[in-house]
């Protein structure tokens, strides 16, 4: 595992907050990359649409996941909970085909971002929550920023550095 992927699950300030992270990380030594989750255009997830064929980005972006050192998960709020695009991501990642698809969980280390119009901490705890869930090691110290809380440069390199040790 080399790199530390960042996953960022929508447009505008969450990007620009992935974008910062991943800085964040460069300067701690890192080698980084980001994934935002809209690019896929994975189809949302049913039975039905899983009948007509795993989309080609589902595997691919399990592998990507299963094969970073550790990821950043990225997200705003939406009515309280994580964003559609990160909820079907996982389903499809889940769904992937690779019998060994946890392993883009299991045991990762990860750190969970948000920047929010609203308060963020319901995205927050339910990213934690479901990841968790998954059996990712989410670590305790999280970011929160919105229109009238910028990121903290040294909160941003103490989760990064966290992370990176973590992940060794």
């Amino acid at each position: 595992m080399s790199k530390v992927l960042i996953l960022v699950s929508s447009l505008g300030k969450n990007v620009e907050l992935a974008q910062e992270l991943a800085a964040v990380v460069e300067a701690a030594g890192g080698e980084v990359e980001i994934t935002n989750v809209v690019d896929l255009d994975l189809p949302i997830y049913s039975t039905r649409a899983e009948e007509d064929g795993i989309p080609a980005s589902a595997p691919e972006i399990a592998h990507k996941m299963a094969t970073s050192r550790a990821l950043i998960f990225v997200a705003p709020e939406y009515n309280g909970a994580a964003p559609p695009a990160l909820i079907n991501l996982i389903a499809w990642v889940s769904r992937s085909g690779d019998d060994d698809w946890r392993a883009a969980f299991n045991a990762k280390v990860v750190a969970i971002a948000t920047f929010s119009g609203g308060g963020g901490a319901s995205v927050l705890s339910a990213m934690r929550a479901q990841l968790a869930f998954l059996g990712a090691n989410v670590i305790g110290r999280q970011i929160l920023t919105n229109f009238s809380k910028p990121l903290n440069p040294e909160s941003a390199q103490a989760v990064v550095t966290q992370l990176l040790a973590l992940s060794a």
